[in-house]
Formats: C-alpha cells, sequence, structure tokens
C-alpha cells in the first residue's frame, strides 16, 4: 500500500532535526507494517493553527489525485491544532479514499511506542459530541424562548 508521510514542526524553538526524527518514526512505523512511502511532505517553522502551509496543501492536492492511501503522521497535532481543519482534512481524505493514521496520542509518542491509531473512531466521536451539544443548545433555546414568552 502506498501512503504519504507529514511532519511539522512550529517555532524556531525546534529544529529541522524534529522532523527528520518524525519522519524515521514514520518511516519505521511504515516498515512494519509492508507500507511503501511514496513521497513525504513537510512545513518547517510553521504553526499549526492553519491549513495555509504549503506541504500540508501539498499533501492535499496529491492525495485528491490518488497517489497514496494512508496518509501517516506522528501525532495529530502535526497535521493540524484545530479542531475544524482537523474535521475538514478527514472530509477531503475520505472523499479521496485516504485513511490518516498516526504513531499515538502526542503525549505518548516514542521511538518505543509506534503501534499506529486510525484516527476516524476519534472524529467520528467529536462529531456525534458536537451534534448533541447543538441539538441541546437548540432544545435550550427553544425553552428560553417559550419562558420569555410567557412573561
Amino acid at each position: 500500500m502506498k501512503i504519504a508521510l507529514y511532519a511539522r514542526y512550529s517555532s524556531d524553538n525546534q529544529r529541522d532535526e524534529s522532523i527528520e526524527d518524525q519522519l524515521r518514526l514514520c518511516r519505521l512505523h511504515a516498515e512494519k507494517q509492508g507500507w511503501t512511502v511514496a513521497d513525504s511532505y513537510t512545513d518547517r517553522a510553521i504553526s499549526g493553527a492553519s491549513l495555509l502551509r504549503p506541504g500540508i496543501q501539498e499533501l492535499i492536492s496529491d492525495a485528491m489525485r490518488g497517489k497514496f492511501a494512508v496518509v501517516l503522521a506522528e501525532a495529530m497535532d502535526r497535521l493540524s491544532r484545530d479542531q475544524e481543519d482537523i474535521a475538514g482534512l478527514f472530509k477531503r481524505m475520505a472523499f479521496a479514499g485516504v485513511r490518516i493514521v498516526t504513531l499515538g496520542r502526542r503525549r505518548h509518542a516514542s521511538p518505543r511506542r509506534t503501534e499506529g491509531h486510525d484516527e476516524r473512531p476519534v472524529l467520528e466521536g467529536l462529531g456525534r459530541q458536537d451534534a448533541t451539544r447543538l441539538a441541546r443548545s437548540r432544545r435550550g433555546r427553544k425553552v428560553r424562548r417559550r419562558t420569555l414568552l410567557r412573561l
């Protein structure tokens, strides 16, 4: 299976070695899975607060062209730190038939822990939570409106 690797670091406090370390861990995992790395995408010294980064934009574009079946990153926050952007990225990847996999939760990522996690269930759970929260919020507004109308 062809995959793409993505790595990013965000500040001047970090160094290019951070990117190389992330890619090394991802390559080790890909090798264990028997996956073929089609390409690597990186963003150096760019915040993850937005998807307006050259590396992630190229990754999205290549995913839409069918260049790979999986995106592998060290952690979800390497792809983006914004939940809305993550949801949009998952939607685009799903449309392209591409799965997003991470090595693990950020606080646990280490060379010894590289079993990999498919992040779809997490996103689906967040979507259900958001839908529930939205329904409660709408219900609450209706109750408040009715209460105000009675006054």
